[in-house]
């Protein structure tokens, strides 16, 4: 029988869309005062592979990364989802013009870890599984043999392979941190064993 243990700590992630490149930055402050500092920015690239948002918020959008810098616990992953709708309601408001799209933003946060990328959403499907207050998680890539690894659901922008670059460096980044997080864990237990055994305990 296998012994449940907690999991490893993720990198906060948040996909945004805009037609104004300005509003990505409009939402930082917001979004580094939930997950902390953003540590890496993506390029902007042109969200153009689906129309499916185009009546909501208009022509010409693009789409930009911001990955943080602090490891999180995943299990807060809905509560980030709960939090990030209500911050995109309030810039929509703060956001919007006369005239223009009823949504101005779209946040979309999530998590990498070594193995995969995982997104939150309130819509179910049959590659989701239900967290809590009406927020499910999906592994929108998953990553294996040095490479992204898209799925028969994965959204076609994702599988287009023109984000892989941005999220290995963010992935890389991950690794590192844990990798350096583990190593001073294990010279904290040695410190403490060593001090144990000076003190004959």
């Amino acid at each position: 029988m296998g012994e449940p243990r907690l999991p490893h700590s993720v990198t906060p992630i948040v996909a945004m869309l805009a037609g104004d490149a300005s509003f990505f930055q409009a939402a930082k402050a917001p979004l580094e005062e939930l997950l902390g500092p953003v540590e890496m920015e993506s390029p902007l690239y042109p969200f153009d592979k689906t129309i499916y948002y185009a009546e909501s918020m208009g022509p010409g959008l693009l789409r930009q990364f911001f990955a943080f810098r602090d490891l999180k616990d995943p299990a807060l992953l809905a509560g980030w989802k709960l939090a990030t709708n209500a911050m995109e309601a309030n810039l929509g408001r703060i956001l919007s013009t006369p005239g223009g799209p009823p949504r101005p933003i779209n946040l979309d946060v999530g998590y990498i870890t070594g193995a995969k990328l995982v997104l939150a959403s309130t819509k179910d499907f049959a590659h989701r599984l239900y967290l809590r207050d009406g927020i499910f998680a999906e592994i929108t890539m998953g990553f294996r043999d040095n490479a992204w690894i898209s799925h028969a659901f994965t959204f076609p922008d994702f599988k287009s392979g023109i984000y892989d670059a941005f999220l290995k460096r963010v992935r890389d980044e991950h690794l590192g941190k844990r990798k350096h997080a583990r190593r001073e864990q294990l010279q904290h237990e040695d410190t403490k064993t060593q001090r144990h055994e000076e003190e004959g305990e």
